[in-house]
């Protein structure tokens, strides 16, 4: 009996030591809801793959919250190895020197072959340094899409098969789901995203100059044009009329689209996750709008959601660990699964393929538009946005533009003082990192 107590301790020892051995890998993320889920499993799914390292995934937050709360635990020294930063936190990232370590490095290093044409252009492109190093790993790409309730469509008799294409399109739709008793025909997640950052790219006119920042840091503002104008005023115009209705800044309209409140809502592509789980009603997935007048529309649309991005400060064991992990994401069969569960994209064309092979799109009408907006070939123009302090150009956007929904600016001076605000901005930038 005491033989067989030593033996039980030793062999209790002996588990306490092999799991003290694995290397742990800590990653940041701001993913809630139905997609903390999705992170929370994949997370498993690599752990449950291999015994030699553990990711443990941590939510932090808002996305401006975890990067706040990275950079002043990477101060402090003990932040995470892996923090998910989105897309307007790209150039604050890049100009963080020696705060990070390229992820096409840590790849390379750990022996693993990094083939940036493995993966889609337009994705791939945005997190790319000038020299063709990729700086992030784009983990939760999404970009901007149209959704609309076939229900509503149907009760205002509008063609529920039918998504309205162009912007007058959508602005008649609003009018009919108004008059048939809707009270939010028309709303919008992200309003700077959707409505100035894609509707930009998706026209094939610049956000800024220096090819939206791009170029470098001697970007400008220049979204007081007249297609920024046309198109606000009809927004401002149908607001008036209580056809579109403002519901708050961020992604507040995603959970009110998803109760059924509005009919017709742009966002997300990734809001998918959350319609499959929540709706209760029939919904459709189309295309950004456009103005069918506007040569060269529709192009591409901006990329959005976020990347991983690796922390400097860290042991060559842990990078392999961290190495191994983006390994795992890469795989085409993780990719393709995580695309048809969230709706984000495919990054890797090998997935996009797999899905496709697999019917998904088929059975799914819609969920291969995020994809083909993202798989057109891009310019110069509508490559992508990357401009210094644009956090907090995104919050002039908001603030400016609600005073349009309020009736306190017209739409004219709302775009002026946006940037006149932002362009402070990017020369404050500008300043503090000259390259």
């Amino acid at each position: 009996m005491k033989l067989r107590h030593i033996t039980l301790a030793a062999a209790a020892a002996l588990a306490v030591t092999g799991a003290q051995a694995q290397t742990e890998i800590q990653w940041w993320h701001s993913m809630s809801a139905a997609l903390g889920e999705w992170v929370n499993d994949l997370a498993k799914q690599y752990n449950e793959s291999q015994s030699e390292y553990r990711v443990v995934p941590t939510f932090k937050g808002t996305y401006d919250e975890a990067m706040t709360g990275a950079i002043a635990a990477f101060r402090a020294g003990n932040a995470p190895h892996l923090l998910q930063v989105f897309e307007v936190g790209t150039a604050t990232m890049m100009a963080a020197k020696g705060a990070t370590v390229p992820v096409g490095k840590v790849l390379d290093d750990a022996g693993f072959q990094f083939d940036p044409n493995a993966y889609i252009s337009a994705v791939t492109g945005y997190y790319t340094a000038p020299n063709g190093q990729m700086l992030s790993y784009p983990f939760n790409s999404s970009t901007t899409v149209f959704y609309y309730n076939k229900d509503a469509f149907k009760a205002a008799g509008l063609d529920p098969e039918k998504a309205p294409k162009t912007w007058p399109e959508v602005f008649e739709a609003a009018t009919k789901l108004k008059d048939s008793g809707h009270k939010c025909a028309l709303t919008t997640s992200w309003i700077s995203w959707t409505q100035l950052e894609s509707f930009s790219l998706w026209h094939n006119t610049l956000f800024a100059s220096a090819n939206n920042g791009f170029d470098g840091n001697s970007a400008r503002l220049q979204v007081n044009s007249p297609l920024h104008l046309r198109h606000f005023e009809n927004l401002a115009k149908a607001a008036k009329e209580g056809s579109f209705v403002y519901k708050g800044r961020g992604n507040k309209a995603d959970a009110i689209f998803a109760a059924g409140e509005c009919a017709m809502m742009t966002g997300s592509s990734g809001v998918y996750s959350r319609l499959a789980k929540e709706s209760k009603f029939d919904y459709g997935i189309s295309t950004l709008p456009y103005y069918a007048d506007v040569e060269g529309a529709p192009q591409n649309t901006a990329i959005g959601g976020a990347s991983l991005w690796v922390l400097s400060g860290k042991s060559a064991k842990e990078y392999k660990g961290v190495a191994d992990f983006l390994n795992f994401l890469s795989k085409p069969e993780v990719q393709a699964a995580s695309h048809q569960r969230t709706g984000y994209l495919p990054v890797t064309t090998a997935a996009f393929e797999l899905t496709e092979q697999s019917g998904f799109y088929k059975e799914k009408p819609g969920t291969d538009v995020a994809v083909t907006q993202m798989i057109r070939k891009t310019t110069d123009k509508s490559r992508g946005i990357r401009l210094g302090n644009f956090v907090q150009i995104r919050t002039i956007a908001d603030e400016e533009t609600e005073q349009i929904w309020a009736g306190k600016k017209s739409p004219k001076d709302a775009l002026e003082a946006i940037v006149k605000r932002g362009n402070e901005e990017l020369e404050r930038f500008e300043k503090a990192n000259n390259r």
